[in-house]
């Protein structure tokens, strides 16, 4: 009993109330417009702050496989969903060996497509696949490069010694092939949004990169993700307080699918930040994915309502 009334008093620990008892927020689906796929959690790279803890060797997370995504891109259709987007995460997609062939699925299903990548190597070993993709399907396909910050030294700091001039090479690949790109950086070392954008302004132009760095949908910024952080918790009334759109939290337009690392089938979850936390599972099928999200996550304060972040922005 003691271990419960503990937990009782812990942030983020109601769905329904906040400690001080205030109603917690929840956002309702306005409309499923982008459905994520985590292609599984392996990854190339061991990140200092992965969120995902995503590595060579983190499997928690599975490959997805063609027959794992062709039931929720039926059921789509035959509930008449206004999905637009097909988004892509993981771990590095390009590892999963399904990956290209999920990607042409989904593109040759009217859906377009945005891919999550590092750009390194496992991206670049797809080159031929890639540009007969974009050949076929043009700027419905887009890709997503992590680049952590315009200084190698703190880039390499998040993501190791050899990261930088493989991610680099990749960038210089996708912007000379005219592929519809964008970068991801991380505001985690403090600068002033201006001064994030110049460093990287200048670093595009200096290696050719068709990105433009002022443009928030080309060069996106997000806040750092620490499910330590001493944040607020979010109620009904912080929404009007913070000037917040509900419509705007990323829950309120997506969901993502999984399959955990020995389950039977996949799982829809509420959002792409919260891959392991069984509170935010709405179950197996978009069905039963539809209804509200309680913010009830750490993530769900920092990231998407303080912060203003969203992986599809």
């Amino acid at each position: 009993m003691e271990r419960i009334a503990t937990l009782a008093l812990e942030p983020f620990s109601d769905p329904d109330r906040t400690l001080d008892g205030s109603s917690r927020a929840r956002v309702g689906l306005r409309a499923l417009e982008t459905l994520w796929f985590n292609t599984g959690t392996q990854c190339n790279l061991t990140c200092t702050n992965c969120y995902i803890e995503s590595s060579p060797s983190n499997d928690r997370l599975a490959y997805l496989g063609v027959a794992d995504v062709l039931p929720f891109l039926d059921e789509i259709a035959q509930l008449g969903l206004p999905v637009k987007t097909l988004g892509y995460t993981g771990g590095e997609p390009f590892l999963n060996p399904d990956f290209i062939d999920i990607l042409e699925l989904g593109l040759e299903r009217g859906f377009d497509a945005l891919v999550l990548t590092n750009g390194m190597r496992p991206m670049q070993q797809h080159a031929e696949r890639l540009l007969e993709l974009k050949a076929r399907f043009g700027n419905r396909l887009s890709l997503r490069v992590s680049v952590d910050h315009f200084d190698p030294s703190l880039h390499r700091e998040e993501r190791g010694r050899q990261s930088w001039t493989p991610v680099l090479r990749g960038l210089r690949w996708l912007s000379q092939q005219g592929f519809d790109l964008s970068v991801a950086g991380r505001t985690r070392w403090g600068e002033a949004e201006p001064m994030l954008r110049a460093g990287f302004e200048q670093l595009f132009e200096r290696e050719g990169l068709a990105v433009d760095a002022h443009d928030p949908s080309r060069l996106l910024l997000f806040p750092e993700m620490d499910p330590a952080a001493d944040v607020p918790e979010i109620s009904t009334d912080c929404f009007g307080i913070l000037g917040v759109d509900p419509d705007s939290i990323m829950c309120a337009s997506s969901r993502m699918v999984v399959r955990r690392r020995d389950a039977e089938r996949p799982a829809v979850l509420a959002c792409t930040l919260l891959p392991y936390d069984a509170r935010f599972e709405l179950g197996a099928t978009l069905a039963e994915s539809l209804g509200d999200v309680s913010l009830n996550h750490v993530h769900c304060a920092r990231f998407c309502v303080l912060g203003g972040g969203s992986c599809t922005a």
